[in-house]
């Protein structure tokens, strides 16, 4: 129902530059007036649908209650269809759906016009079931009433078109309405507001039933409708509505409910008041995407003298212009622009014919519920497509490389692979050094061990101090930093709503990664044959699968060794020459002895130096598989964690967003 808002009494009135001040065509406390919003369409238990209450207020003067026969005292008889029953328009079989309950183009019209608008609703349907969880309910209410309208217009007979004849007190809607079924069926006088209730004309349909479904759905008491036999406007429902500017309680309220029903109106303006800001401003203006299902009629032109219509007429459509509705002139589609006289009759066939026409086609209501749609899918574009950001990127291969990085920096792959590198330099100088140095090296690990601080063999670096390892391996900071420019980066461009999913779904991810690392990390750095809780009912010598990998000894570790082996058996063998030459058990040259002791001393510590440097690269590519082990591990934690999360809601909103280009008839930027 449309908004209240003050309004400028004048009867040529000011028209203010925007109807809404609040922009995308919203209220704070809803949908924009007029045709935007739609009452849920209820089913009884009966079937018939039940769309709109009773119209409030005391009955008209002589409506019979509902249970007695409805009278047609100001219809000729032999002018009166036989009474039908709801349902028979469908041969007493169940009312029409489309596939998977979407409205068939046979209740909502046929033609291209229906099935455009069948294929929109249910891109629409689909876009509803994706973001239900993710969106808030109000976001999608008036695209789940316009579904709600499709529906329930789809259950009754699209062989009739509802038109309503709406206007401001004494614009001659009653007239125009006697004059059109040439007979007397809404009263009119000099009393005002004449029209208390909205009264029903219809001219009954070839070879179909009644229209009481659409009046019932209407709110049209039974004692209010009538109908006629005419051929030329076959299918046609005329309902005469109140005044829109009518003091009287309930009047507004009964043109503004129906307007959210019919399938398309008259606008019928008198040449005093044809510029009123009451009709412009809180009609015409909003209502200016519905302008195929509008005529506007200006009445009473037989007041005006001379060239005094044309130039009244031509101001009419000045206005409408002004309002944003497209005319329907030269063919164009849009609203169609009439000069009547329903005192002199003058325009009344050529209101006629596009009255009969318009019905003929059957494409009225889809064009009605196309331009529901319509409104519906530009109030949703700041939801699924807003022009005013730039284009969603998702997660680049960038942004996943870096939010690695700084997994692999929170848990210590770097330094991790730095200290494998190290270990694996360690183990080649103790297999490959002298023999000499390795006595050292092994008389210090005894002393450090006698001090309880001796390194783990297999290890890759000791905890400072011999300490016991951290209880937290992964740096906290690091993550936090990780998990929000991973959340930042993957909602450019994104509208607010999904921004927000897509932000949640990182930091649901996030929320136990840090202990996850911890784990993980913690079995990765283990080494072989170290005992952990996760190894009970392992079998003995297996390694865990994340387990340090063990230092294999390459060949020439042993030649080494070997090397070093020999080298101190010649130096063992010159220092007993030289012990025999002084006590006389040598008797031979000085010189191989010194050769032998003197060669050993230099050649062991460079055999040693060489196989340093010989290890230098093979300890790097050991150190470097280490990290990149240990990057693959937090980078799989994270991707399994916060990334396919993300990933999953972008690719949700990638969905949605095709699926809004359908709904939104690719119409606009997207």
């Amino acid at each position: 129902m449309p908004p209240s808002h003050g309004w400028n009494d004048g009867l040529i009135a000011r028209r203010a530059p925007e109807c809404f001040p609040q922009g995308a065509g919203e209220s704070a406390d809803g949908p924009a007036c007029g045709y935007g919003a739609f009452g849920e369409a209820q089913h009884g238990h009966d079937g018939r649908v039940h769309g709109a209450a009773a119209p409030s207020g005391p009955p008209a003067p002589g409506t019979p209650p509902p249970d007695e026969p409805r009278a047609h005292e100001d219809v000729a008889p032999e002018d009166v269809a036989p009474e039908t029953q709801e349902g028979e328009a469908w041969g007493g079989g169940a009312k029409p759906t489309g596939i998977g309950g979407l409205p068939s183009p046979d209740g909502i019209g046929g033609g291209a016009v229906g099935g455009a608008l069948r294929r929109r609703l249910g891109a629409l349907r689909e876009l509803i079931g994706l973001s239900r969880t993710r969106l808030e309910g109000r976001v999608l209410a008036e695209a789940g009433r316009v579904l709600d309208e499709a529906g329930a217009r789809a259950q009754l007979p699209a062989a009739y078109t509802t038109v309503a004849i709406a206007g401001a007190t004494g614009s001659g809607k009653s007239s125009l309405l006697n004059a059109l079924s040439g007979r007397t069926l809404s009263e009119t006088g000099l009393r005002r507001p004449t029209t208390a209730q909205p009264v029903a004309c219809t001219w009954e349909a070839e070879r179909e039933g009644g229209a009481d479904g659409l009046l019932d759905r209407l709110g049209i008491p039974p004692g209010l409708r009538r109908r006629v036999k005419d051929p030329s406007l076959h299918g046609l429902v005329l309902i005469d509505l109140p005044d829109h500017d009518s003091v009287a309680a309930g009047h507004r309220e009964h043109v503004d409910r129906l307007l959210e029903l019919v399938d398309a109106v008259v606008w019928v303006v008198d040449p005093e008041k044809y510029a009123d800001a009451l009709l412009h401003e809180r009609y015409l203006r909003p209502l200016a995407g519905y302008a195929e299902v509008t005529f506007v009629v200006l009445n009473q032109v037989d007041r005006l003298p001379g060239e005094a219509a044309d130039a009244v007429l031509h101001d009419l459509r000045r206005l409408l212009d002004e309002d944003g509705m497209a005319l329907g002139d030269y063919g164009e589609p849009g609203a169609r622009v009439l000069a009547t006289s329903a005192l002199t009759g003058a325009g009344l066939h050529e209101l006629r014919e596009e009255l009969g026409a318009f019905a003929a086609t059957r494409e009225a209501p889809a064009r009605r519920l196309t331009a529901d749609l319509d409104g519906a899918a530009e109030r949703l574009r700041r939801v699924y497509a807003d022009p005013a950001l730039p284009a969603p990127t998702g997660l680049t291969e960038a942004d996943r490389e870096e939010f690695e990085d700084l997994l692999a920096s929170a848990v210590g792959a770097r330094a991790a692979g730095q200290a494998a590198e190290r270990a694996w330099l360690r183990h080649a100088e103790r297999s490959c050094g002298t023999p000499w140095s390795q006595l050292v090296r092994a008389r210090d690990a005894r002393r450090r061990a006698s001090c309880g601080s001796a390194e783990a063999p297999g290890r890759a670096e000791p905890e400072p101090g011999g300490a016991a390892p951290a209880r937290h391996r992964a740096a906290r900071p690091v993550l936090t930093q990780a998990v929000r420019q991973v959340a930042e980066q993957a909602t450019v461009g994104l509208p607010d709503a999904w921004r927000r999913t897509v932000r949640d779904a990182a930091w649901r991810g996030a929320e136990g990664l840090p202990e996850a690392l911890d784990t993980l990390i913690g079995e990765a750095l283990a080494p072989p044959g170290d005992a952990h809780p996760s190894d009970r009912g392992r079998a003995r010598g297996a390694q865990r699968p994340h387990g340090l990998p063990r230092l294999e000894r390459p060949p020439w570790w042993t030649v080494a060794m070997l090397g070093q082996g020999l080298l101190l058996a010649l130096q063992v063998v010159g220092v007993l020459l030289l012990v025999g030459a002084v006590f006389g058990g040598y008797r031979g040259a000085l010189w191989p002895p010194v050769v032998l002791v003197l060669g050993g001393a230099v050649a062991a510590p460079g055999l040693a130096a060489a196989c340093r440097a010989a290890a230098r690269g093979p300890a790097r590519a050991f150190g470097q598989e280490e990290e990149r082990r240990l990057r693959r591990l937090s980078a799989g934690c994270g991707r399994t964690r916060v990334l396919e999360p993300v990933a999953a809601e972008l690719m949700r909103y990638r969905e949605v967003r095709e699926q809004y280009v359908v709904a939104a008839g690719d119409t606009g930027p997207v």
